[in-house]
């Protein structure tokens, strides 16, 4: 017969891993719904001559400067 109760061992196995993939998760929805300006940081800092442009003058110029006044049509 089975034994309905897990032993000590096995039962944090069980939550340990339940939370693991639970924070991974959370991790996941935080990434799709950053904030507008962390979008823009991502971006200057993946140009080198923006993310410079920011060690001086910070990131929201460097962005505007950079990114911000061109207008992309199809």
């Amino acid at each position: 017969f089975s034994d309905p109760f897990l032993n000590r061992r096995r039962a944090s196995d069980f939550i340990q891993s339940d939370t693991r993939l639970r924070g991974i998760t959370q991790e996941r929805m935080r990434e799709r719904s950053k904030a507008h300006y962390e979008h823009q940081r991502e971006l200057c800092e993946d140009y080198y001559p923006c993310e410079m442009y920011a060690y001086r003058h910070g990131y929201p110029a460097a962005y505007k400067h950079y990114f911000g006044g061109r207008r992309r049509t199809k």
